[in-house]
This record gives C-alpha cells, structure tokens and sequence, in this order.
C-alpha cells in the first residue's frame, strides 16, 4: 500500500508530462497532397503520414500513405462528390482503380489502369490456358517492347529439350519467326490463338510423352511462353 501511495502519483505525472508530446506529434504528422491536408489520423513516420490513415482537406483520403503521400491501396473522395477506389503511387492514381464520377445525374464509371493520374484503359483480361497435357509447369512473360509477337521456348532438366520430334505450332494470326532457339509468331494481331503439340521423351528418358498445350493471348505486346517437361 506504501508502494501504491507513492508510485501512482508518479506514473500519473509521467502519463500527464508525455500526453502533450504525443499530440503535438500527431498535429504535426504532415500531409503532403495539398486538396487533404487539413486533418490527418493514422500512423506517422518522421513527421509524415506513413502506413493507414484518414486525411481530411477540401477532399478526402483513406488509406495507406507513404513518406505523406497518398501511396498504396485507398479511396479518395473529391469535395464534388466524385470518388476513386484503387491504388496509388506517389500522391497520384497509379495501378488497378475505379474511378466514379457525376454526369447528368447518373453515375459513369471508368474501371482499370491508371498511371501518372490518367486513365489509361481497361485492365486486360489475363492469359487463358485453353489446355495443357504433359507440361510440368510453365511461365508466361511479357516484355516492354513495341513489338506484337509470341516466342516459344520448351525446357528439360534445367536446359533446353533437345529431344523434341512432331513439333507443331499454329496460331490464328502472325507470321513464323525464329529468334535464336525461340521459335514462334511476329506481326500478332491480339487476342492470338497458339496451339502447341509435340512428342518427347520424359525426365528420365525411359517413356514418351506427347505434349499438347493450347492458350490465348489478350494483351498486345512482345510475349514469351516458357513450358517445362
């Protein structure tokens, strides 16, 4: 009881002396998106909004916030009532988001990519394996090149397979191209059928396997399908 009668005034004052300075910090957790920056509450770093947090200006954001931008997932909502729900980069619209506006009284809505706070499309719509016999796994790539095409490269045991025989590749649209040991489709109008069939040994040379593997391209761009026996 001695202890109590002492120590509890004491923790009180410490309680009291540090109160101030954890408001003070939490006033002083900067926003850097001007149109929010009025209030802030969530998590800070350094003096600046970092991680969750709700800022409150003539708009408003929720969300994650990096180094006091608006960076991550979030919604943000314009003072006009326009509204925005998806991810940002750097205080802008950047990656997957919905974007909802206003127009003669109805919604219109603008759904898929952004970059640089534009719109910049629809989100394509992913690769589809059609079917797939005989293939271990496989990798899919697309490359930032201005071309249309689509190169095939087949593996076994960590290295090319050498020991393809029937090989037969079609598509609906390209011209045959080879490029080093890829071997494929150039001048690719989008979306692109590709049907793949050949004959191999398996991993330890003791059986045959015919190998089928059928797929649709979308997105426009330089493609290359890695398969794997």
């Amino acid at each position: 009881m001695d202890f109590l009668k002492f120590a509890l005034p004491i923790l009180l004052l410490c309680s009291i002396s540090t109160l101030p300075s954890l408001l003070f910090g939490q006033e002083n957790c900067k926003v850097l998106n001007p149109s929010i920056s009025g209030t802030y509450e969530g998590k800070c770093k350094n003096g600046l909004a970092n991680g969750k947090g709700i800022a409150i200006g003539s708009d408003k954001y929720e969300g994650q916030f990096i180094k006091g931008l608006a960076d991550g997932k979030g919604i943000y909502t314009w003072s006009t009532g326009e509204s925005y729900v998806g991810e940002w980069k750097a205080g802008q619209r950047d990656g997957t988001g919905t974007y909802t506006m206003h127009v003669g009284g109805t919604d219109s809505i603008q759904s898929g990519l952004w970059a640089n706070d534009k719109y910049m499309g629809p989100k394509p719509q992913a690769p589809n394996i059609i079917y797939k016999i005989g293939v271990d796994r496989y990798n899919i790539k697309k490359k930032n090149s201005p071309q249309n095409r689509v190169l095939i490269d087949i593996f076994q045991n960590g290295s090319r397979n050498r020991g393809i025989t029937n090989l037969n590749i079609t598509a609906n649209s390209g011209f045959d191209v080879t490029v080093g040991e890829s071997v494929g489709f150039n001048e690719v109008v989008f979306p692109v059928l590709v049907r793949i069939k050949y004959t191999t040994l398996n991993k330890t040379r003791a059986a045959t396997n015919n190998v089928s593997f059928e797929f649709e391209l979308f997105e426009p761009g330089d493609w290359t399908i890695e398969l794997y026996n």
